[in-house]
């Protein structure tokens, strides 16, 4: 059997870019603002980071968390093609586990806190049933 790049695969890979996509959020806007006028700081970005408030904060604390959520994800999906589980259940649950990502993202730079908590416990959930498909 020859080895493939599954739609699971692409998912690691989008996965892997959501934190990127959180900071880019965070930060826009103020990127080619000067620094004495509350602009991005690239010299000390987490001291400027720290100074964020509201949607900037929470899409750094999306971010964080996104970094957070990508260890499990990738060797949950990486268990289960080890473990042969059935392809097209795999990519399945893998872009449910995306999209759930997505839309906590979402949920976090809206200030919808009770439904984002939701969507994070659908998409551990997600992961978990990742991690579980190859077993038999």
């Amino acid at each position: 059997m020859t080895p493939s790049f599954t739609l699971a695969h692409w998912c690691i890979l989008f996965a892997a870019l959501l934190p990127i996509v959180c900071a880019g959020i965070a930060k826009s806007g103020q990127l080619g603002k000067p620094r004495r006028e509350g602009g991005y700081d690239n010299h000390d970005p987490r001291a400027w980071m720290a100074r964020q408030s509201d949607w900037r904060a929470r899409a750094n604390n999306a971010q964080i968390n996104s970094f957070e959520a990508l260890p499990f994800f990738f060797v949950a999906v990486l268990s289960a093609q080890y473990l042969q589980a059935p392809v097209l259940s795999l990519d399945l649950l893998a872009v449910a586990f995306v999209g759930l990502r997505v839309a906590y993202i979402y949920c976090y730079i809206a200030d919808k806190a009770a439904v984002r908590s939701v969507v994070w416990s659908l998409a551990f959930a997600v992961n978990v049933a990742i991690l579980l498909i190859g077993f038999r």
